[in-house]
């Protein structure tokens, strides 16, 4: 069966899916790991050594993010102008209480700066972190084993903590729902001319839009000594989704796709995505654990969890967010694509994705710059 299965990926891929998901629908008090369970299947299909294609795991990004651009437009705009300081001060913030955290922990533990660092890209579940920490650390691959060890917390945490939130505050879903309608309202603006329609669904709008968030995400931002800054495959086409999906049409083409699609492919995106990372994450999870210590993990969970409650305290109590921006740009500012995948589920609306869109990409840049300045100074 094993052998059967390393041979066919695809039907490795759904294995995964269907148990995951029902796995993801056990409650306890309220609380399910939704399609986050996923993760968890995949970490334990990895742990035994199977594996997928990487490319699963990248369209799985890719089709996420970039749904969530395309439903999250056409409110974004209006959203960031009415709190674009709150979501620039929380992106940077949540970093850098993350890497303050990372920096207590080397000190503390007289850790390896190459490991703990490792631990922060998996703690904030952030891939182009793990790339600048293992380029700053080369040859050392000790970031790779930190990535693998804290990641399973950082995307089940985040997730559970946008779940218990709400129940700790005892929100009224429907009135923050009611209240943020009014306070983002799409303007719609009525057309007379007639759209070009390339396809009924929408496709060919949601295709062009990976294209050239593709081509943006690889655009290099130069910093300061040898440091740049990038979209990536996660930031670039998160904003060209935000754009099509803010103006609907460019030269008369019609870019608009119908919601029920867009959801069905945020789903799929996000599934792919989560079985992807799992697998990977996995393969040496438990005798590396064996090897350094469950210390390991814990620290790792210590930097997800510190830079969540900061972050919350501010958006909350000093920056007046509402429940759902609060809890949208955290998931943004730790950069978590699951959890904003959670975070919709649980709030039953894709509004909270211009939070996270807002925030996102001022911590992936902070992310550039701190995890190479950890590097450097220890």
């Amino acid at each position: 069966m094993y052998d059967f299965l390393q041979l066919n990926p695809i039907l490795l891929l759904f294995i995964i899916a269907f148990i995951g998901y029902a796995f993801g629908r056990i409650s306890i008090k309220g609380m399910s790991l939704g399609t986050a369970a996923i993760l968890l299947v995949a970490l334990v299909f990895g742990h035994f050594g199977f594996t997928i294609p990487k490319i699963v795991q990248d369209i799985g990004l890719l089709l996420f993010v970039t749904s969530v651009g395309f439903i999250a437009g056409p409110k974004f705009f209006r959203n960031f102008k009415s709190n674009a300081i709150a979501y620039v001060l929380l992106g940077a913030i949540i970093i850098v209480v993350g890497v303050l955290t990372c920096v207590g922990v080397i000190l503390i533990s007289s850790m390896g700066t190459d490991l703990a660092v490792g631990l922060l890209a998996g703690a904030l579940t952030t891939t182009p972190g793990l790339g600048v920490a293992l380029e700053a650390t080369a040859p050392s691959t000790m970031a790779s084993i930190g990535y693998g060890i804290a990641y399973p917390f950082g995307v089940v945490g985040v997730v559970l903590f946008v779940q218990l939130v709400p129940k700790i505050f005892k929100t009224d879903m429907q009135k923050e729902r009611d209240q943020y309608q009014k306070v983002v309202k799409a303007e719609t603006v009525a057309v007379k001319k007639k759209k070009l329609v390339f396809d009924p669904l929408g496709y060919f709008g949601f295709a062009l839009a990976v294209v050239l968030g593709i081509l943006l995400g690889k655009i290099t931002i130069p910093l300061w000594s040898g440091l740049e800054f990038s979209l990536g495959n996660s930031g670039g086409p998160l904003i060209a989704g935000l754009l099509f999906g803010h103006f609907g049409t460019i030269a008369r083409v019609d870019l608009t796709i119908k919601k029920e699609t867009l959801v069905s492919l945020r789903e799929l995106g996000l599934a792919m995505f989560l079985i992807g990372a799992g697998i990977s994450a996995g393969a040496g999870f438990v005798s590396v654990l064996q090897q350094h210590g469950f210390m390991l993990f814990v620290y790792g969970a210590i930097m997800t969890i510190i830079p969540m409650v900061v972050g919350l305290f501010l958006a909350l109590k000093v920056f007046k967010l509402s429940m759902f921006n609060s809890l949208g740009s955290i998931c943004g500012g730790m950069t978590s694509t699951p959890a904003l995948g959670s975070l919709i589920r649980t709030t039953e609306t894709d509004d909270v994705a211009a939070a996270y869109a807002a925030t996102y990409p001022i911590a992936l840049a902070i992310i550039v710059i701190t995890f190479q300045l950890i590097c450097i100074l220890f």
